[in-house]
């Protein structure tokens, strides 16, 4: 059994025992968190679609920490005018692991 849920303005796959990365929750590492906004749940029989969501059907999840991306360079150049600007950014995410998908 699958599910496809939103969170952070970004779609995910997820299945039970899946550890995924998302954009900051706000949890402590060990909380548990119900994720509410459901697409789509399938697996046992013909799939449910949403409109836009799912009713009655949530995710459970552990947040297992609380992390730093990979950075990213961001660089500016305007060509002939001496114009150059170096900056880096790390997204704060949150780590899940999937417990439970509940139809």
């Amino acid at each position: 059994m699958y599910a496809i849920i939103k969170t952070g303005g970004k779609q995910y796959k997820v299945a039970a025992n899946d550890v995924i990365k998302v954009e900051k929750i706000a949890a402590q590492a060990g909380d548990t968190v119900k994720l509410e906004e459901v697409l789509m749940v399938a697996g046992d029989g013909a799939p449910k679609v949403g409109a836009p969501l799912v009713k009655g059907a949530s995710v459970t999840a552990e947040v297992l920490e609380q992390a730093k991306g990979d950075k990213v360079i961001v660089f500016k150049k305007k060509r002939r005018h001496n114009y150059r600007r170096k900056n880096g950014h790390r997204q704060n995410l949150t780590v899940l692991r999937i417990k439970d998908i509940n139809a």
